[in-house]
């Protein structure tokens, strides 16, 4: 009978304690692990995003190859360009579609109106998945086009590569195709949609990377026009090409149409800067076809000569 007691006595097992300091290590450990399985996931997204930069700076490429000239940034009968979804608008996207393999949603897209029309709503919230990043958790679309060195609205007389009515050749892009800046990223684009050549998909070099700006409360209001895939924009009089006007003008509940303000028609002519999902700077594609990551702690001035076409400064290190 003692000996049985003895043996009940000594027999082993976990306690509280021992329990806890076990837990302590596990979790410690995956402590450790987590940031290396995120950074390896996130240097996969950075892959990926490179490749649909890539993607894009080929079929632009293309696309000059097959017509002699780039694509316009946006086309429109007048300028400057206003952030809002009145006119004609075509961006620069849609006529490189064919070159990504799009050739349905190409088709789909009716040019006899323009991109805010019932008639294009279907192919505008069409998903785009070579225009996404993979790191932006927002969706929507995040290459956009560069068409000027510094903060100043979408017109006719931009010195980047993708603006109003543009038509740039070989022989205008005088810095070079491995100095001049095609397309970049931006984590805000596409409020107004993919097809919309506004700032949706054209951005400029007015600020420093990832800077944010007074003008991101004019990104914000978009919402009012929905989400990707879910626009909705008002249908339109008459927005055929020919007859369309780039106004500073809105409707109100009445149905005329006030002149905006001075405040309020600055504030729809802002564009904005590139910006990423990525920590520390953003993708950009060159006129070469190269795709670089470029640190937001660049110097600005740099990547200034880098969004100017013809500006003949030489580009040092970035």
């Amino acid at each position: 009978m003692l000996l049985k007691r003895r043996n009940y006595l000594t027999r082993s097992g976990f306690v509280l304690l021992e329990l806890l300091a076990v837990l302590m290590i596990i979790m410690i450990l995956i402590a450790l692990l987590l940031p290396a399985v995120q950074q390896a996931r996130e240097a996969a997204r950075c892959t990926s995003c490179k490749n649909n930069l890539a993607q894009i700076g080929v079929a632009l490429q293309n696309y000059q190859m097959a017509h002699l000239v780039l694509p316009s940034g946006t086309v429109n009968s007048k300028g400057p360009i206003l952030n809002q979804p009145i006119g004609y608008h075509v961006g620069w996207a849609i006529q490189i579609l064919p070159l990504l393999d799009e050739k349905v949603a190409f088709h789909s897209y009716d040019f006899k109106f323009g991109a805010y029309n019932p008639a294009n709503l279907q192919t505008a919230n069409y998903i785009l998945r070579c225009f996404q990043c993979p790191s932006s958790s927002r969706g929507g679309f995040n290459y956009v086009g560069c068409h000027n060195d510094s903060e100043t609205p979408i017109d006719v007389d931009n010195n980047g590569i993708l603006f109003l009515n543009s038509s740039i050749r070989e022989k205008d892009l005088k810095d070079g195709r491995a100095y001049t800046f095609f397309v970049g990223e931006a984590i805000d684009g596409g409020f107004l949609g993919w097809t919309s050549g506004t700032s949706s998909t054209l951005r400029n070099m007015g600020n420093k990377i990832n800077f944010v700006g007074p003008n991101q409360g004019a990104f914000a209001q978009a919402n009012r026009y929905g989400n990707y895939g879910e626009y909705r924009f008002e249908a339109q009089a008459d927005d055929m090409f020919d007859d369309l006007d780039s106004q500073p003008e809105v409707s109100n509940t009445e149905g005329k149409k006030p002149t905006l303000t001075p405040e309020e028609q600055k504030l729809l002519l802002q564009v904005g800067g590139f910006s990423s999902a990525h920590t520390g700077g953003a993708h950009f594609c060159l006129g070469d076809g190269a795709v670089r990551f470029i640190s937001e702690n660049a110097d600005l001035q740099i990547l200034r000569n880098l969004a100017n076409r013809h500006d003949g400064n030489l580009i040092g290190e970035y």
